[in-house]
């Protein structure tokens, strides 16, 4: 009888383009014994686990879950003393604002070793891909990345300070509190920061919107945007090469009203 050897992998999967991957985090796909995978953009990843590997959809996503995060924690715990090694797929990386800390600690109560696989956060690699970043020298030197649902399903209250920093804010999750972050930014009087909504970012389906902070909700509506996505608010969002025609148009269209 083999002896098994209990472990928990946390891979970060990154933000949604399977090649986006690390190296390291493909090659514990291609070991594991159990996956338990979030609802990725992309299942083009278990593609590589071995035939006999057994893959379990535990799907969180914002308005979707499929399983609790205590349900997830016994899953792991079960799986990884029956079969041995366990990855937990998720995107991105576990430890933004991925609950990878509560994972561990939890099986290390059941002497299970962990190894963290870490991942390229779309907090980063979305605005990057899009040619958006996140610091600028002489423009931002620095970003904040918080989220719109906190564990009470509440909008960060991170944002306050974010703003007074005066550098890059990305925010995850924040879909559902496009107004409330727009009439944050306009109370501290920066309603006209740039802005960037960013669904699906790095795959082929992605799409983008982009003005000024303050017209969020209707930037959300004008490009039909929903989650998965990213809010990106800054002067860097200037960067982009479509922000700049943008702009001119608006003041094309205002001179046409005048």
């Amino acid at each position: 009888m083999q002896h098994i050897q209990p472990k928990l992998t946390l891979v970060g999967a990154g933000p949604g383009d399977p090649e986006l991957i690390t190296v390291k985090g493909l090659k514990a796909i291609q070991e594991a014994r159990v996956i338990l995978y979030d609802a990725l953009s992309s299942n083009e990843l278990l593609e590589y686990a071995p035939a006999s590997c057994l893959r379990r959809f535990v799907g969180k996503r914002a308005g979707m879950h499929v399983y609790s995060q205590d349900e997830i924690n016994r899953m792991i715990v079960k799986y990884a003393l029956s079969y041995g090694s366990v990855v937990r797929l998720k995107g991105g990386d576990s430890f933004v604002f991925g609950r990878g800390q509560e994972e561990i600690a939890f099986a290390q109560q059941f002497g299970i070793t962990a190894e963290v696989v870490p991942g390229i956060s779309s907090a980063i690699s979305v605005p990057g891909v899009n040619k958006i970043p996140v610091t600028a020298r002489n423009v931002s030197e620095g970003f904040w990345v918080i989220t719109g649902n906190t564990r009470h399903g509440n909008l960060s209250r991170d944002l306050d300070y974010a703003i007074q920093a005066n550098t890059t804010v990305i925010i995850l999750m924040g879909m559902s509190k496009l107004a409330e972050i727009a009439g944050i930014f306009n109370a501290r009087g920066k309603g006209n920061t740039p802005a960037a909504i960013i669904q699906n970012g790095t795959l082929p389906n992605q799409q983008l919107g982009m003005g000024k902070v303050s017209d969020l909700v209707e930037i959300a509506a004008a490009h039909q945007l929903c989650n998965p996505a990213i809010i990106v608010v800054g002067e860097v969002v200037r960067f982009h090469e479509n922000f700049a025609a943008l702009q001119t148009r608006i003041v094309d269209e205002l001179k046409i009203a005048v």
